[in-house]
């Protein structure tokens, strides 16, 4: 009989659901979940009565933010999962491995060089733990499918790469309603959002970056913004709940209309302090909405790379072009937001597309069906749970599961595009943190 490895999770909001209901259903065998830990008492009681009523799960203990060693000392767990707001990653982390604890921890890593070095310092320490970053994106069959083409050479060695990515205005717009408005709690979204784009981009080249170039700016969301365009009407309001002036405000999202926002955020308010449903037109977010980079890797490869987060669409278009023909990649989806059930809410009216075409030299262009599997991100969600969770997970030809070191090459992309848009110069990344610097591919990482 397999003994059940044991999970303590730090941070109960919207992203807990997608590590501790595997654990409390398909998983219950092999990973038991012996703590909840959070500062707010309203979200901790919400999980324990929702695994119990839903799973049949026993009340799992639960523990104020300030008791998190009290917590790892009583429960002993194997690993903690780390789903706190990104600026205080490390932080969990630090804190856990010198407790003895291996970490799976939400993307991003962390926010900036300095807590990153905090990490790696905790890691040298405590020899034989490790930290996994959940990079979900790796599994979703369209993403792998990429990386088999590529791998197997179909357009040659690699030479440039265009990706561009957007977010609409109902998931995009979600950013800018919370704490990932503010840099200093986020590290904006190229840190929060792009490390998967960023992480698939190293993973598909099998490459690491080396330098960065970027501009950004605030061009849609803030209060600014909204005036110029002749929308001041919807600059009115603080928030969207409690504020019957803005019905009709597209933008509107009220957190008493879904029993999960309410459950989590509206009625942890008084416990938490956080306000989720900012209104994306004020004063004070100090992210951008419009991003471009010029990304250049030790392999050599240059990536020119996007973001726009006020786009009428949602989804991605990636093309790679190689000394033998060219790949392009198309996902368009629907947005979601996520609330806190283990099932993502879908906003409607979203099309959802699909498709990898490869144009070799001097040939009639090929198209590549992707099948996809149910459960989040096209069936990716439940092959990365069952690496994480699973007692004797299958091998993965496709070496997608994440160590430190490959979730700190995905967000030096983001740092150092931050520090080039603060200075307006190119930014090398080994000027930041010494990643393995002699290595050129990802697969050397550890």
């Amino acid at each position: 009989m397999t003994i059940p490895r044991t999970y303590a999770a730090v941070g109960t909001g919207g992203r807990i659901p997608m590590f501790i209901d595997p654990i409390a259903t398909t998983w219950r065998e092999s990973a038991r979940l012996v703590g909840l830990c959070d500062l707010s008492a309203t979200r901790r009681r919400h999980h324990q009565k929702r695994l119990s009523e839903k799973y049949g799960l026993p009340i799992v203990p639960d523990y104020d933010a300030t008791d998190f060693e009290c917590m790892l000392a009583e429960q002993k767990p194997d690993a903690v999962i780390v789903c706190t707001p990104d600026c205080t990653h490390h932080d969990y982390i630090v804190r856990a491995l010198d407790a003895g604890c291996d970490v799976i921890t939400e993307k991003p890593l962390t926010i900036d060089a300095a807590k990153l070095s905090a990490i790696d310092a905790a890691l040298k320490r405590n020899p034989g733990r490790s930290v996994r970053v959940a990079f979900n994106y790796r599994w979703s069959p369209g993403a792998t499918r990429v990386r088999q083409l590529l791998a197997e050479g179909v357009i040659g060695e690699v030479k440039h790469v265009h990706y561009e990515y957007m977010l609409n205005t109902s998931h995009g717009a979600d950013y800018f309603r919370r704490w990932h408005s503010y840099k200093e709690c986020s590290g904006g979204l190229l840190i929060h959002k792009a490390t998967h784009h960023f992480d698939l981009l190293n993973w598909w080249l099998d490459a690491i970056p080396s330098d960065v170039f970027a501009r950004g700016a605030l061009a849609f969301y803030g209060r600014q913004n909204a005036v110029a365009r002749g929308q001041a009407n919807l600059t009115r309001y603080p928030r969207y709940t409690g504020h019957p002036e803005s019905a009709g405000d597209p933008f509107r999202l009220t957190l008493d209309d879904d029993p999960d926002l309410r459950a989590l955020y509206l009625d942890a308010e008084d416990d938490s302090g956080y306000i989720r449903d900012e209104n994306v037109f004020r004063d004070g977010i100090t992210i951008e909405d419009t991003m471009s980079l010029l990304v250049h890797y030790r392999t050599g490869v240059t990536v020119n790379y996007s973001l726009n987060a006020f786009c009428p669409n949602e989804g991605c278009r990636v093309s790679f072009t190689g000394d033998a023909g060219r790949l392009d990649y198309v996902a368009e989806h629907a947005s979601h937001i996520i609330t806190g059930d283990s099932d993502i809410k879908i906003m409607a009216g979203g099309r959802h597309e699909m498709r990898i075409r490869l144009q070799k030299h001097f040939r009639e262009a090929e198209e590549f069906s992707v099948k996809e599997n149910p459960g989040g991100h096209g069936g990716g969600d439940p092959l990365l749970q069952e690496q994480l969770f699973s007692a004797a997970p299958p091998s993965d030809p496709f070496r997608r599961a994440a160590c430190h070191e490959q979730g700190a090459a995905s967000i030096l992309v983001g740092i150092a595009a931050n520090r080039s848009m603060e200075t307006g110069q190119p930014v090398a990344i080994a000027d930041l943190f010494p990643l393995a610097p002699e290595a050129a591919r990802l697969s050397e990482l550890r």
